[in-house]
């Protein structure tokens, strides 16, 4: 699998995500976000971080950024597309995704290993898990309370939308989500970073099995 990095000024998990794929034996390029052409690639990555330090809100000046209109029609051919964390707010800022990612409930940061249930397996983002399945990936967030209006959210639960689901929600996302997928089910946008536990060395290995899933 060819996967593409992308960077915005400002991501600082772009070097992790590579080092996940890489790992995982896809073949990764950095791709910087004045770039107006993406290579070839199977899957484009939107990394965590805090891209032009999240002034106006969180991810609406990189959803502006030249790259994203090629990002915007390599999901339109199928391509898939990954958003994590800041990723996943740039993806909602774009309208890729529904819904907005709004502050923590807490009004705090928050840096935890979380627990996810895995809400749908029928998906090649999900394809390492099963339905029902808990795993825990770190979370590192201010801004990551999903948000979505009711029909929007009734739409995500009939259509299978929902990835994975928070276990003892700790930001008050709208459902406990922690994921979302578009109704094509090749753009995921989710809050945790399986990057960060693709090793015993780092914690944990559900990430690890998260971008193998992947890969196959």
């Amino acid at each position: 699998m060819k996967a593409g990095v992308v960077v915005f000024p400002g991501s600082n998990c772009d070097r992790d995500m590579k080092v996940a794929l890489e790992a995982a034996g896809a073949d990764v390029s950095m791709v910087w976000h004045k770039d107006t052409k993406l290579p070839k690639l199977d899957l484009v990555v939107l990394p965590g971080g805090f891209s032009y330090g999240d002034y106006l809100r969180c991810g609406a000046l990189s959803a502006h950024s030249p790259i994203v209109a090629e990002v915007k029609k390599h999901a339109e051919n199928g391509g898939y597309v990954l958003g994590v964390c800041n990723g996943f707010q740039v993806l909602t800022e774009t309208g890729l995704l529904p819904g907005a990612l709004l502050r923590n409930r807490n009004l705090h940061f928050i840096c935890k290993s979380q627990s996810l249930q895995v809400a749908n397996d029928n998906n090649k983002f999900t394809a390492a898990f099963q339905k029902g399945d808990v795993v825990n990936f770190p979370i590192a967030h201010h801004d990551g309370n999903y948000f979505a209006g009711e029909d929007v959210l009734k739409e995500l639960e009939d259509n299978q939308q929902i990835a994975f689901r928070y276990v003892e929600n700790p930001n008050g996302s709208a459902n406990d989500i922690a994921g979302i997928y578009n109704k094509g089910g090749n753009i995921l946008g989710m809050m945790p970073h399986p990057e960060r536990v693709i090793s015993d060395l780092l914690g944990g290995v559900d990430g690890k099995r998260f971008f193998e899933g992947l890969m196959k």
